[in-house]
């Protein structure tokens, strides 16, 4: 699988000496064995785990080795991301600045390219009224009233008429058709109006302006592309669907590696409720022939049947009546999906996507009910809702619920697809728990039998951890129950005096951010921003510009805020970051980890908590000069069995459990200029 190229991986360090030296940076001993690693496992053709400490410029270290590699191969070589914020930086500033230094060195330039989904970019076909628009948006100018008259001549009275008649103008201006480039974004909602999924999609061979398409476009230019910028979720779409919607590529570097297994499980979780049947009923009477009162009959039944089923795991698999139901479903929306089917050559947005709608219907149907025998996990949910007066609101047991379905594992099915046939580098600053990589090689399928080889290693972080940072575990606390308790409130308040501000609030729940935000608001003097109040970036920068503010959020800032300097310099965990105790889906991972005579809670609970407390943790030193405190207001750290587990997953700050000692070290901080806390 590997290949002789002809950089090899001393050629791979002084391109990356000359692109470092070039962009005024710093040689790193991290960054250039990481770099070395990365070219030694392309020409080997072995997998390579490496963990990568914040700091150490990873980025440089395997994007030099990939575009040395790729200008001498026949295929592309991919980039994957689990976020945004990654792919954009990667894109718009990481390799624009590092080419821009490398030209010199290399033969030629280097080709580029960004590849999304389909639903990411604008369809043409839709935007020109080959598409009819989303029943659920309504009319363009007046979604939410009769549609009696005329709209009105002004335009659109409706924000999501305006976001419309905005995408449709930027549609005939834009060169890529990427969702994200369009500044001011828009709704989800509004996005739909302009947008399809690859099931909607006509395809190329029938659609009539399949040339002007910028989905195929962006496809077209991958593959014959040296360097392609993907997402997880595509790679996800690729190892289990067995779609080409990525190039035939050798060498793929993962990063944000430790998201992998959580972003490809959201990508192939599917859904079933009598909804989603109802709209595709709605629909192909719209849109179709097709006799559908069997489907609306069917899909009443399901909701009648799963009503008394509680939110949670379906662990004794189905009834008989649910099974009964499930296939009364199925084969109502396939005789519809045959009553359905076009005649002749004539081209039809709208039954192709009422189509669509029948087949994904279909397709769950056949999901659930061979769950038990393809490895699958299947559960109900009643999501709660939330409003700004009323807070959370839990749902109505006996409501109607969601029919979730999953894979209880993506390991086999990525050590096929993704692992078989290419070279992974898969990279993160949390890989590893302690020095082992075990666990999250195990979840991505390179553990057991059959698993190809692969190796792992840990090029360290330039931080001084002990001396910058402090760990301060909680120890007397009580053991966090639901909620935010007075006494952790009591602590947060007397850790925020004594630190000034600048603390980043890390909790495990939205209820319990905001619950500590309004409580804390009226104990102390600083600015306290939360999670919900504004867009995320605007309230990062917001938090970045004071000093003294304070940003309390959930789980997304947990790996969302990069803000060196003192803005930082207290980060506070409300707990050990468990998944809930009723996730259906790590509650069926757990026993079979249990069943097959491993202890579930440390290979599934433990582990999770652990890379995410690591995430967290990770906010506090983001530069060579920042200082500051990581407070876990959770004294199971300290005290329970497994705290030691966690705390090596931890980056190597010095420790205490001693509360005087961290209020002193917070005040020392506080009482420095600003200018000389790091």
């Amino acid at each position: 699988m590997g290949r002789k190229t002809q950089q090899g991986p001393e050629q791979v360090l002084e391109l990356l000496d000359t692109a470092v030296e070039s962009m005024g940076g710093q040689n790193r001993p991290g960054q250039h064995e990481m770099a070395r690693q990365v070219a030694e496992a392309i020409e080997s053709g072995e997998h390579l785990l490496v963990q990568a400490g914040t700091g150490t410029g990873k980025s440089l270290a395997y994007l030099v080795p990939l575009i040395a590699h790729a200008l001498d191969s026949d295929k592309p070589a991919l980039v994957s991301t689990a976020t945004l914020a990654l792919q954009s930086q990667i894109v718009g500033r990481d390799l624009p600045r590092l080419l821009k230094t490398l030209a010199p060195k290399l033969p030629r330039e280097v080709d580029v390219a960004l590849l999304k989904g389909r639903s990411n970019y604008v369809c043409v076909h839709k935007t020109g009224g080959g598409f009819p628009e989303e029943d659920e948006a309504g009319t363009l100018f007046m979604h939410e009233q009769a549609v009696s008259h005329p709209a009105p001549a002004g335009g659109p009275t409706s924000a999501l008429g305006r976001d419309v008649v905005r995408l449709q103008e930027w549609a005939q201006e834009t060169e890529t058709g990427d969702r994200d480039e369009l500044l001011p974004g828009v709704s989800d909602r509004a996005w739909r109006q302009v947008s399809v999924t690859s099931m909607e999609c006509l395809g190329a061979q029938k659609c009539p302006v399949a040339e002007l398409c910028f989905s195929e476009q962006a496809r077209a230019k991958a593959a014959v592309a040296d360097l392609v910028i993907t997402n997880h979720a595509m790679l996800a779409i690729a190892a289990f669907e067995g779609l080409a919607v990525l190039p035939d590529y050798d060498v793929v570097v993962i990063d944000e590696a430790h998201e992998l297994q959580d972003r490809v499980t959201g990508a192939v979780t599917g859904q079933l409720s009598g909804t989603v049947i109802s709209a595709a009923v709605s629909a192909a009477r719209k849109h179709t022939s097709a006799a559908l009162e069997p489907l609306a009959a069917a899909g009443r039944a399901l909701d009648q049947v799963f009503a008394p089923v509680p939110s949670g795991l379906l662990a004794a698999g189905l009834s008989e009546d649910q099974e009964m139901v499930l296939g009364h479903v199925r084969d109502s929306a396939r005789t519809a999906l045959s009553d359905s089917k076009p005649d002749g050559e004539n081209v039809d947005g709208g039954r192709q996507m009422a189509r669509s709608r029948l087949m994904a219907v279909q397709e769950m149907c056949d999901r659930i009910l061979d769950a038990g025998n393809s490895g699958e996990v299947v559960w109900a949910s009643r999501p709660s809702t939330f409003s700004p007066g009323a807070g959370y609101t839990a749902p109505e047991e006996d409501s109607p619920p969601t029919i979730n379905v999953a894979p209880l594992s993506v390991a086999g099915r990525l050590r096929e697809g993704l692992f078989d046939g290419h070279t992974v580098v898969l990279t993160s600053a949390t890989l590893a728990i302690g020095a082992e990589f075990g666990p999250v090689a195990g979840a991505l399928g390179l553990l057991g039998s059959g698993a190809p080889k692969w190796n792992g290693t840990d090029v360290g972080s330039p931080f001084d951890y002990p001396r910058q940072g402090v760990l301060y575990v909680a120890k007397d606390l009580p053991k966090p129950g639901r909620g935010t308790s007075p006494e952790q409130l009591d602590e947060i308040e007397a850790l925020i005096k004594a630190s000034g501000g600048g603390a980043l609030g890390l909790f495990s729940s939205r209820r319990a951010a905001e619950e500590a935000a309004d409580a804390l608001r009226t104990r102390v003097d600083f600015p306290i921003l939360c999670q919900g109040e504004s867009t995320m970036s605007a309230l990062v920068q917001q938090f970045a510009d004071d000093d003294a503010t304070c940003l309390f959020g959930t789980m997304s800032l947990w790996q969302g805020v990069d803000v060196p300097g003192a803005s930082c310099r207290l980060v506070i965990m409300d707990r050990i970051p468990f998944p809930r105790p009723d996730d259906p889906l790590m509650t069926a991972r757990t026993r079979a980890v249990a069943k097959a005579g491993g202890n579930g809670f440390m290979s599934v609970s433990a582990t999770h908590a652990a890379v995410r407390l690591a995430q967290g943790a990770g906010r506090l030193i983001r530069a060579s000069g920042d200082k500051g405190v990581v407070a876990v207001l959770d004294s199971r750290l300290a005290t329970a069995r497994y705290g030691s587990f966690l705390r090596a997953a931890l980056p190597p700050f010095w420790s205490t459990t001693d509360r005087g000692v961290v209020l002193q070290a917070l005040e020392r901080l506080s009482a420095q200029p600003a200018g000389t806390r790091t």
